[in-house]
This record gives structure tokens, C-alpha cells and sequence, in this order.
């Protein structure tokens, strides 16, 4: 005969007649076992095999069928109930033949015990609580039947006395464990509500993405970083000083006209006799570059990001808040080539390695000389028609684009940070960040920058 092992490991195989045969092969297998079992040491090795927890291969069966077919599990098939019952029938015909049946008890006590310890689930409590009450083949009418109604007439009270204690300690186990079963399901039906199944899909959160100037601004920030230049900010509210005369723009200089901002309205000043110090919001980030450079000995190579003011009427492209970059490198024997490559290396990397560039002279009061930079229309490439016939609406048929102004430092701004003018050179170019969106992605509005219309937004993710 195979081993106990061996059968299990055939019961996948099986169904129907096929499966029945198996479980009495196996009942007979565990009855023979339990025969050859003698001393108590064996008896609880057998037990613990067969129907404890090392492995409890009674149970692996009972489990494995029940899992393959729901009626194949019942006590009224035979080969379950005898491989259940194969112990109990055993101490059963020894308890008859036994002057005393005292210990013949004594084993059916702890083969109960073991088997309701192990019933641990619904199919299990049942099965075993039939086991021991079924009037036809229970373990309970087997003992009256058979162990009771057979025992001498001088020691049959005595076995009545073992079978009501027996059948008091079952159906206190049973008791006990019902309601341990019970709870354990009231449990597991509660954690099966709460419990979280991961194969559903999650609640869709909205992700955010950074604001297509953010986007732009740390594009531009990482091109002239590559190239060695520093990042710096300062702040949006400035003093005359630093926006307009520590650039060469002084008090009446007409180019005051163009960058008319707004000014605080400040409280009287503690000291009667001293004016406030008039403040302003910025209307470039050049301020930030004359702040560095008082700090800073050369060399110098910084761009500053940030929101400006001027006092313009919003329309498509024009707004009172809008966004800059500006540059400034500062060192010995920098010149206009120096310039005018960085600024190509920009471009180029900005809208891509097919445009071209070119210089028109233009003013500036800190920069001379000074230029206007255009770049060839990215939309029409450079032709001044558009894909679709007619004149591009993006150059209107110059073929060119505007991109910002720039030049040399005017030497007379280096005479307000205390750098020698005449050993030191550089560059200063500002961007306009708004614009440059405009034109690489097609916005026709600045106004919709500011709107916060998400349908707007979600383009640019």
C-alpha cells in the first residue's frame, strides 16, 4: 500500500467513485496504523498525524475534497466518516474487551479533544459535531451501542458514569468552540466589509504640473546653466535708485517715460524732517544684476527670473504683470562675439537648431552699444508665408521675429558698483518669458497666462 503522502498527493487527480474509493483506501490506511500504535507515546503520535497539527492529514483530505466538490464532504459518505471514526471504533473494541474501560475513555477523551481543537472552521465544526451525534453512525451511539449496552453488569455503572462525563466534556468543547467559530466569522465578515480590495481601481486624483511660464522659466534657466551662469532673485518692490539711476537712467532721462510703474503710497516717516524713501514695484529684473554686482568682484555670470510692472493697458500683448529674464556677464576681455555666441546658443537651443539670428542696432541707456535681437519666424521658417498660402500671421510677412533687446554694459554703470571700467567688460541682455511662450507654443492672448482657465492649462501639462 502507498504511503498516507503519497494518496494525498493523488487526490487532485480525482473525482466522483474515483474520489470515494480513495478516502477508504486512506480510512483503512489510518485504521491499520492506529492498530499498530500500542504504547500511549504512539497513540498520541498517531493522533497528531492523522488529526492534530503535525500535519493532520485527516484534515488536508477533508479540506482538499470539500474544496473540489461540497457533497463529497458529508458524513453520510462513507469513506469521511470512516477515516474520521477509525480511532474511535479502535478504543471502542478495546474498551469491551478491557476489565476497566477506564482508559479505553481516556483515549476517546483526547481524540475528541483533538479533533474539535482542529475544527477551527464552519465545514469542520459541523463535520465533527455529526461525527459525534449522528444516530446512525456517530461516535456517540457507536459508545452507547456497542461499549455501554455490552459491559459487564458489575462495571456497566461505572461506564455509564465515563460516557455522561465524556458526553458532558464534547458538548462543553462543543460550546466553546461554537462561539470561538462564531466570533472568528462575525470577525472575518466584518474585516471581508472593511477590507480594501487592491484589484479596484483607486480614486482618481487631479495631478498638478507646473504653469506654462514655470515650464519656460526653468527651460531658459537650464540652457545658461549649462553655460556656467547663475540663477539669483530679488525682490518685486524696489527704490528708485536700483531700478532707474544705478542703471544710467536718471531722474528726468525721457526712457522714464516707457517704464512707468507703480509707486507705494508710504506711511509719514518717523523723522518729520526726512522724506520716506520712495519705493517702487519693479519694471525689470535689472536691479537684481547692479545688487549683485555690489556684492560680487568679477567675474560675474548671472540671469535673474522674476515678475515685473509697467503701467500698460492689457491687451493681447500687453500686460501691467508680466515675466523676465535677464543676463549679465561681467569680466576682463569679454567682447561682442562672446555675445553674441551665447545668445545664438540660446536661441538655438530654445526653438531648435534651424533658425537663424541676426542684430539690428537699437538703444539702451546702460548698454552701448545696444541691439535688438531677432530670430527668423519659426512658424513660416522664415520665409514670411504661411504652410497654407498667404502671409504668416506670426512675422506678417517679414520673415523675422522680435525676440528682445541686449548689448554691451554701458561703462558708466559700472562706475555705481566701483568696478573699473576700464579693465572690465561684459554683456546684458533681457528676455521677455511671456512672450517667448507666445511664440514657441502658438499663444495668440498673454492675457490667458493670468486667467487660470484650467482647460487652458491642461495643454501644457
Amino acid at each position: 500500500m502507498e504511503s498516507a503522502h503519497e494518496l494525498i498527493s493523488d487526490l487532485e487527480k480525482l473525482s466522483g467513485p474515483q474520489l470515494q474509493h480513495f478516502v477508504i483506501e486512506l480510512s483503512d490506511k489510518a485504521r491499520a496504523e492506529a492498530q499498530q500504535s500500542y504504547s500511549n507515546e504512539q497513540q498520541d503520535q498517531f493522533l497528531q498525524k492523522w488529526y492534530g497539527r503535525e500535519p493532520g492529514l485527516a484534515w488536508i483530505v477533508f479540506d482538499k475534497t470539500y474544496a473540489k466538490d461540497r457533497s463529497a464532504a458529508a458524513w453520510a459518505r462513507y469513506g469521511l466518516q470512516n477515516l474520521f471514526k477509525a480511532p474511535a471504533d479502535l478504543y471502542i473494541n478495546y474498551g469491551i474487551l478491557a476489565e476497566d474501560p477506564e482508559e479505553a475513555f481516556d483515549h476517546l477523551r483526547y481524540f475528541l479533544k483533538t479533533l474539535i481543537a482542529r475544527a477551527n472552521h464552519p465545514e469542520r465544526f459541523a463535520a465533527v459535531r455529526s461525527l459525534w451525534e449522528s444516530r446512525n453512525q456517530g461516535i456517540k451511539t457507536a459508545i452507547r451501542e456497542h461499549l455501554l449496552k455490552n459491559a459487564k453488569p458489575d462495571i456497566k455503572p461505572r461506564v455509564g458514569q465515563y460516557f455522561n462525563q465524556l458526553s458532558s466534556l464534547v458538548e462543553e468543547l462543543f460550546a466553546q468552540k461554537q462561539l470561538i467559530t462564531e466570533t472568528d466569522g462575525v470577525e472575518e465578515a466584518a474585516l471581508a466589509r472593511e477590507r480594501v480590495d487592491l484589484s479596484l481601481p483607486g480614486v482618481i486624483r487631479p495631478v498638478g504640473s507646473h504653469h506654462l511660464i514655470r515650464q519656460v522659466f526653468q527651460e531658459i534657466e537650464d540652457i545658461f546653466v549649462s553655460i556656467g551662469f547663475s540663477v539669483v532673485e530679488g525682490p518685486e518692490i524696489e527704490t528708485p535708485y536700483y531700478n532707474f539711476e544705478a542703471l544710467n537712467i536718471p531722474e528726468f532721462h525721457p526712457v522714464r517715460d516707457d517704464m512707468d510703474t507703480f509707486y507705494l503710497e508710504l506711511p509719514p516717516s518717523s523723522d518729520k524732517k526726512a522724506a520716506p524713501t520712495p519705493l517702487l514695484l519693479r519694471t525689470h529684473t535689472s536691479p537684481m544684476q547692479i545688487r549683485t554686482m555690489e556684492k560680487q568682484k568679477p567675474p560675474v555670470r548671472v540671469i535673474v527670473p522674476g515678475k515685473v510692472y509697467r503701467r500698460d493697458n492689457p491687451d493681447a500683448t500687453h500686460s501691467f504683470a508680466f515675466h523676465q529674464i535677464e543676463g549679465l556677464a561681467v569680466d576682463t576681455d569679454i567682447t561682442f562675439c562672446d555675445f553674441t555666441g551665447t545668445i545664438e546658443y540660446f536661441v538655438k537651443q530654445f526653438f531648435g537648431p534651424s533658425v537663424k539670428t541676426r542684430f539690428r542696432p537699437s538703444y539702451f541707456p546702460f548698454t552701448e552699444p545696444s541691439v535688438e535681437f531677432d530670430v527668423s519666424c519659426p512658424f513660416c521658417g522664415g520665409t514670411g508665408t504661411a504652410a497654407a498660402g498667404g502671409t504668416c500671421t506670426k512675422c506678417k510677412g517679414a520673415a523675422w521675429i522680435e525676440l528682445f533687446g541686449a548689448g554691451m554694459v554701458d561703462p558708466a554703470v559700472y562706475g555705481f558698483v566701483n568696478y573699473d571700467a576700464k579693465k572690465v567688460s561684459g554683456f546684458a541682455f533681457g528676455i521677455g518669458i511671456d512672450r517667448l511662450a507666445m511664440l514657441k507654443y502658438g499663444i495668440d492672448d498673454i492675457q490667458v497666462f493670468f486667467q487660470n482657465d484650467v482647460r487652458f492649462l491642461r495643454q501644457f501639462p
